[in-house]
């Protein structure tokens, strides 16, 4: 084989490799294509079903009720009797204050209202001493008019004297200013007593009033937990001397949170009231709480702000706004899993559902938070004066 021929065969073999390696790039170019394709159309897909149809934000906050502990009347703290982080359940007392003043007053509003009970007994006891001196009057008077009326027929046959029947005529007119004057003094007894008995007569109702005044401010130095939870920003001392109305710690029910989700306005277009809501607070690394959209706010978080944006001015920027979406949290998670509040967290709302109401329909009708540990303290004030009321009676 000549030179010539030996080149042309190289040359053959050389363009065959290249041919095959082209074809190589090119199928090896066709999958990582055919790769993107699908990945473009899985994104696209998982955009279309999945991520459309729900909104996420980080800017989410977990709230609940703080209850200020505050005095009902003013006094000076002698022991305070529960700290931050304690758990105190309804009606345990928190802080004691000095029970001095409050127990004279409540020893004098006790001895007051006994003698207003004696007191109106024996106005109901003079009214009936009255009506009695009535009855008597009214038969003197019937007695003398009856004699009068006895003699008259005498006078004519000279059986009587003028002179006497003078007397029995001035004894009849004695009689009926005695009856006028009986009766001027029951209507005046009676002034005080009708239409009530002891128990209800006015000047009784006002003692009683001024004794369950008394007997509160006794029992309101013991302040109490208006509710089961933990206590927090206590603030109260010894010695301090409180107003009412000062807030001295708060108690916070911790089984009872809530999340505040701040969505962009742009995000609100399909959230709607009762779809569920995956939460991941950012203290339980990847646990999903569950919830349900419970809310949406009236206004943006710029509009309830103390200083609100004043957008008249020329240099005005447009910002995108944010509405607060309340969020409940299941229960048993909550069981499972302490929150507090203030603590961030990861929203997820499934928006899928569109059937809910943006707006709330009907009014609320039951309590969203009470208390009724003061209630027991005015029925104990209560069977205490009707005590004091009985005993001063006079009844065996």
């Amino acid at each position: 084989m000549s030179a010539q021929d030996e080149k042309t065969s190289d040359a053959k073999n050389h363009g065959g490799e290249n041919a095959s390696g082209n074809g190589k790039r090119k199928r090896i170019l066709l999958t990582i294509a055919g790769v993107f394709v699908l990945a473009g159309l899985a994104w696209f897909l998982l955009w279309l079903f999945v991520l459309s149809q729900r909104e996420v934000t980080d800017d989410a906050y977990v709230k609940g009720n703080q209850v200020t502990v505050s005095s009902q009347i003013p006094g000076t703290v002698v022991a305070v009797m529960a700290d931050d982080t304690d758990l105190v359940h309804a009606g345990q007392t928190l802080v004691k204050l000095d029970r001095t003043d409050t127990d004279v007053n409540l020893a004098k509003a006790r001895s007051a209202l006994a003698e207003t009970v004696r007191r109106v007994r024996q106005a109901f006891a003079n009214a009936a001493k009255a009506d009695a001196a009535v009855d008597a009057r009214k038969v003197e008077l019937s007695l003398a008019r009856a004699d009068l009326k006895r003699r008259e027929p005498l006078l004519k046959q000279q059986a009587v004297s003028p002179e006497e029947m003078s007397h029995l005529r001035d004894r009849v007119r004695t009689a009926q200013s005695a009856l006028e004057v009986a009766q001027r003094n029951a209507t005046a007894a009676h002034a005080a007593i009708d239409g009530t008995d002891i128990e209800h007569n006015p000047a009784v109702m006002q003692a009683r009033a001024a004794f369950r005044s008394a007997w509160l401010a006794v029992h309101r130095t013991a302040i109490v937990a208006p509710v089961d939870g933990y206590v927090a920003q206590r603030s109260v001392q010894v010695g301090q001397q409180v107003q009412p109305g000062a807030p001295l710690m708060q108690v916070i029910p911790l089984n009872n949170l809530w999340v505040e989700a701040n969505f962009k306005e742009v995000q609100l277009a399909h959230i709607r009231i009762g779809q569920p809501v995956k939460i991941e607070p950012d203290i339980y690394d990847g646990l999903v709480f569950h919830g349900k959209v419970v809310g949406l706010g009236a206004g943006t978080g710029s509009a309830f702000a103390l200083l609100p944006p004043q957008n008249a001015s020329g240099n005005w920027i447009k910002v995108v706004q944010r509405v607060p979406v309340r969020i409940s949290i299941d229960p048993k998670d909550l069981r499972k899993h302490p929150l507090r509040i203030g603590l961030s967290a990861d929203v997820n709302v499934d928006t899928h559902n569109r059937d809910g109401r943006v707006l709330a329909q009907k009014p609320v009708t039951q309590a969203v938070s009470k208390t009724g540990v003061y209630d027991r303290d005015l029925a104990e004030a209560e069977r205490e004066a009707d005590a004091i009321i009985q005993a001063n009676l006079g009844r065996k």
